[in-house]
């Protein structure tokens, strides 16, 4: 079992800038793909970023790219999520995701373990 805990949400104004963080603890962390996915109020839960096991790899989705940096600091077991330049669609509740089959198959949902959530919200 991995418990993943995210942190860092809150209001900001368009333009502005968040880090999300997400702790894990259990089994042994640094060998999980981790990323990032959000759901928007009345929307599906979409894939957002990853990160691969050894931090070398990293892949975004379109609406991210240039704006969201993923990164993982194994020695702290903390993955984070710098967002910049933020837009107003970019609220929802941001999630961390775990995965063993690495970063390709997280991003289209082979996620093992989520975390419970923080709530983003840009104001325009």
């Amino acid at each position: 079992q991995v418990q993943l805990g995210e942190s860092g949400g809150g209001l900001v104004q368009a333009g502005g800038s968040l880090r999300l963080s997400c702790a894990a603890s259990g089994r042994t962390f640094f060998s999980y793909a981790m990323g990032w996915f959000r759901q928007a109020p009345g929307k599906e839960r979409e894939f957002v970023a990853a990160i691969s096991w050894t931090g070398d790899s990293t892949y975004g989705a379109e609406s991210v790219k240039g704006r969201f940096t993923i990164s993982r600091d194994s020695a702290k077991n903390t993955m984070y999520l710098q967002m910049n330049s933020l837009k107003p669609e970019d609220t929802a509740v941001y999630y961390c995701a775990s995965g063993m089959e690495g970063i390709t198959a997280l991003s289209r949902g082979g996620v093992d373990f989520w975390g419970k959530g923080t709530l983003v919200t840009v104001s325009s």
